[in-house]
């Protein structure tokens, strides 16, 4: 008896191949579609960060025109007193009669925060600080000296054509 056999030409019928046959049916010969095959596992690295990736990639995004507000560094008062033996020991804070001396300005630090009991008594010298945290330093017998603000100078073109 002879055995009837499936015709390899049928196997792929119902299928688009666009005339490649089996080899080229999906995306797995060619990394994937799309963006796709960029990656670790790709048949490619990643492009290395440069103009090659904006032109491959395109922009993506805005950039908003909003106010640019300055990042302050801060400080709350519970790391103050926390750290404040390591001040201490690396001279960012002087003992004087009972009071600590702290400059936070030499530590890089622009903004003294609340958070936090205050329980000895400090001279903080600092550019901004919350009326809360003033408040705190002053209830336990310290103090909180601002820095001054610098103001702006107008220039020198404007103040002549403001005499005239």
């Amino acid at each position: 008896m002879t055995i009837k056999r499936r015709r390899k030409s049928t196997r792929s019928h119902g299928s688009r191949t666009c005339g490649y046959g089996v080899s080229h049916r999906g995306a797995g010969e060619r990394g994937g579609r799309g963006r796709a095959g960029t990656g670790k596992k790709g048949k490619c690295k990643m492009p290395v960060k440069g103009k090659w990736t904006i032109q491959y990639f395109g922009k993506t995004g805005f950039k908003s025109k909003g106010l640019r507000y300055a990042k302050h560094y801060t400080i709350n008062l519970r790391q103050l007193e926390e750290l404040l033996d390591n001040f201490v020991k690396e001279k960012f804070a002087v003992l004087e009669k009972d009071v600590y001396v702290v400059n936070l300005t030499d530590l890089g630090i622009d903004k003294l925060l609340s958070a936090g009991k205050v329980s000895k008594k400090f001279k903080i010298n600092v550019a901004f600080a919350s009326k809360a945290a003033v408040e705190k330093v002053k209830a336990a017998g310290g103090e909180v000296v601002l820095l001054e603000k610098k103001a702006k100078k107008m220039p020198e073109t404007e103040e002549k054509g403001k005499e005239e």
